[in-house]
């Protein structure tokens, strides 16, 4: 018999987001985004008291993280967002895994975010997740020569039994 061994996957901590992560956040952040969030945005979510989650790797680099907003029977994600050189590794589903286990604890019933038109590649992990486009923000996001549309996607929480929460 012939093995094939596969690398394991790199042990992953999460917890929620402190004022401690936001330096390492905020340098993920100018990393990734052309128009980031400010450290301000993120100061002010902990001070909210939004959902957050960060990701730290073995050795304590951070990996990725998320920022939402709860609502009434709802939740809105803000901010989701995993560090260069670790893409394509499962840390945007499992941010939103964690989320949508947080929206079946709490029974809230619907997941909505707001994507960068262009922004193929994230649309495509929302979709494969099983998010739905519904609409159209004209403008929302900051742009070089002029402001970018957001689709404005949704997700109906199912609990345990699959039905959608009410």
């Amino acid at each position: 018999m012939n093995a094939v061994l596969r690398p394991q996957p790199e042990p992953v901590q999460a917890r929620e987001m402190t004022l401690a992560d936001l330096d390492a956040v905020m340098a993920v952040e100018q990393a990734v985004y052309p128009f980031p969030w400010s450290r301000g945005n993120f100061v002010d979510s902990l001070a909210a008291g939004h959902v957050t989650r960060v990701l730290h790797g073995a050795d304590g680099s951070l990996l990725g993280y998320s920022v939402a907003l709860p609502g009434v029977d709802e939740m809105h994600l803000l901010n989701l967002t995993v560090a260069p050189g670790a893409e394509g590794r499962g840390l945007a589903r499992g941010l939103l895994d964690a989320l949508v286990a947080r929206c079946r604890d709490e029974h809230r019933a619907l997941l909505w975010l707001e994507v960068r038109e262009s922004n193929q590649r994230a649309r495509a992990i929302y979709r494969r997740y099983g998010f739905q486009d519904v609409g159209l923000r004209r403008g929302y996001y900051p742009a070089a020569v002029r402001r970018e549309d957001a689709i404005v996607m949704r997700l109906t929480v199912q609990d345990g039994a699959g039905d959608a929460l009410d």
